[in-house]
């Protein structure tokens, strides 16, 4: 799998806003996704094999009026991240019109990703810094109905390192999964 780094100050800025969609996503009066329940297990890392950290979605839940997703992330590494507060302003969701790796790296690229569609519950909470060996497993979820055909991928935090990061790590981190899954 590949790895993705993210820096997300769009996104984060329009999570801070409260915007809920950008003009590249498409209009969210569409059909809204049935409900339904997803093991995903999906596992990515970024960083070297002895220092990184390890992102995990273990399960998707798209509800009436909402989604919940399973997740963990573990700081594998030997130096303390620091999770930008509030956390719940940082992690979510991002609606793609496809789940092509292209599409994600494109709009990157081009600094015109979706805007996130923020947690608004995260159980329990995430603590300010997660520090080297410690691991935060819980449930990120919010209200808001999702659209039917486009796919989610989920976005973990803004993470900063505390001092110098290892070698191969950024400073300021943001995830959005790889993987994306479809609704």
């Amino acid at each position: 799998m590949r790895r993705l780094l993210l820096f997300l100050p769009l996104a984060v800025l329009a999570a801070a806003c409260g915007t809920t969609q950008q003009a590249n996503e498409a209009p969210f009066e569409a059909t809204k996704a049935p409900p339904r329940s997803a093991a995903v297990d999906w596992r990515e890392t970024y960083g070297q094999q002895t220092d990184r950290l390890v992102f995990k979605v273990k399960r998707l839940e798209v509800h009436e009026d909402g989604w919940q997703a399973a997740v963990a992330v573990t700081n594998d590494s030997s130096v303390a991240f620091k999770i930008s507060q509030p956390a719940d302003r940082t992690f979510g969701l991002m609606v793609f019109g496809s789940g092509d790796q292209a599409e994600l790296d494109r709009l990157n690229k081009d600094d015109a990703l979706p805007s996130l569609r923020p947690a608004r519950e995260l159980d329990p909470p995430l603590p300010a810094v997660l520090a080297p060996g410690e691991t935060w497993s819980g449930t990120m979820s919010a209200p808001g109905a999702l659209p039917q055909g486009r796919w989610v991928r989920v976005v973990f935090g803004v993470f900063e390192a505390e001092g110098k990061p290892p070698e191969g790590l950024q400073p300021r981190i943001s995830w959005i999964t790889d993987s994306a899954y479809e609704l």
